[in-house]
């Protein structure tokens, strides 16, 4: 299923060691533990797990929309790009103030798609116009230049009549046709990145599928790199090359879609696909993964899942596994994956939905 070769060469995007945490009322949240992540030209990443599992935290430090009280630690986020003499440079965000990224590199090389499109938009704007804005922002260009060019974005992300939904503010239009007023202003400067937070969770099933459709189709015409944030599994299902699988502000499993979906190895990526609902197995009983996720102001001891793991060795609530390669790019942060770890087999209801998906996968691909 993977269609990008990961080649160092092609890297547009690496982030190393980044460790973030949030200053409160009740002490020190430490949302971001050691987060390593690359992302590849024209490559689709999905960085999946429960809410407060950092997943947003990670994308917005990116993008440099870091709460007021969040603070970087340490790590870096070094972003590839081309200057305007076709040259590649290499830029580490950290050492930026928000303000730089968002002036020198947002919309421009890297755009973000929310979760609502009503809390992207402004309500006292024709679409078109914010459309057009970034382009006056960061091309300079004439006004009639930029609305041709809103124009035909609309176009791109298939809405009709593009000439009469330029003239009307977002009330006016339903909630797949925001939303994708929103890709359009994304794309209105042709990022190199693509981030997409939750794009679909507000829509309706039908509408979700139109939407992820585009974005696929978007991304291979213009050669895009994509990252998407979500907790739905069937979406990484049917977008994504590459999976990280977050828990407690760190990556606890991360591959290729075929390694982490069909052999997943640690508990909590099990957990999260024995949760997804399925209507196709002989299980009456919906999984869900016992007890909460931990709390971040305390420090955590050993692996931050093993009050949850029901597969928890003694050492797990001691010290904090280290990242196993356990073949091809999988990579897992359990102790079960020490040679000296007793073996522990899928839970069957598990092997039986997994059966099921990569047949499913199979069929339509």
């Amino acid at each position: 299923m993977e269609k990008v070769k990961r080649d160092k060469n092609d890297r547009v995007l690496y982030i190393r060691n980044l460790s973030i945490s949030f200053k409160t009322a009740y002490g020190t949240v430490r949302a971001i533990r050691g987060v390593r992540l690359d992302l590849f030209k024209g490559e689709t990443i999905a960085i999946v797990g429960e809410s407060g599992s950092g997943k947003s935290v990670t994308v917005k430090t990116i993008m440099g929309i870091l709460d007021s009280n969040g603070m970087i630690d340490s790590g870096q986020i070094i972003y590839r790009y081309k200057d305007e003499n076709d040259q590649t440079q290499e830029v580490d965000l950290v050492k930026l103030s928000q303000k730089e990224i968002r002036y020198k590199f947002c919309g421009k090389h890297i755009a973000m798609v929310f979760q609502d499109p009503m809390t992207s938009l402004d309500p006292t704007m024709q679409v078109g116009k914010q459309i057009m804005e970034p382009m006056l922002e960061h091309y300079h260009i004439s006004r009639s230049e930029a609305k041709q060019r809103a124009l035909q974005l609309l176009e791109e992300v298939g809405i009709d009549n593009p000439d009469k939904r330029f003239k009307q503010y977002p009330h006016e239009l339903s909630g797949g046709m925001r939303q994708r007023v929103v890709i359009a202003i994304a794309l209105a400067c042709d990022p190199d990145i693509l981030i997409c937070d939750e794009p679909t969770t507000a829509l309706d099933v039908t509408i979700q599928a139109k939407i992820l459709e585009l974005i696929k189709d978007i991304q291979k015409k213009k050669g895009i790199s994509v990252i998407y944030i979500t907790h739905d599994l069937g979406v990484v299902a049917k977008v994504a090359d590459y999976v990280a699988v977050m828990y407690a502000g760190r990556i606890v499993e991360k591959g290729k879609i075929n390694e982490v979906f069909y052999d997943p190895r640690h508990p909590y990526t099990w957990g999260l696909l024995s949760s997804m609902p399925d209507t196709d197995t002989n299980s009456r009983r919906l999984f869900a993964i016992p007890g909460s996720p931990p709390n971040l102001m305390e420090l955590v001891e050993g692996d931050a899942f093993a009050p949850r793991n029901p597969y928890a060795l003694n050492i797990d609530f001691k010290e904090e596994p280290p990242m196993y390669e356990v073949g091809g790019q999988h990579r897992v942060a359990s102790w079960l994956m020490d040679p000296r770890a007793p073996k522990v087999e899928l839970p069957p209801e598990l092997v039986e939905k997994l059966e099921k998906m990569k047949k499913e996968a199979e069929y339509y691909e």
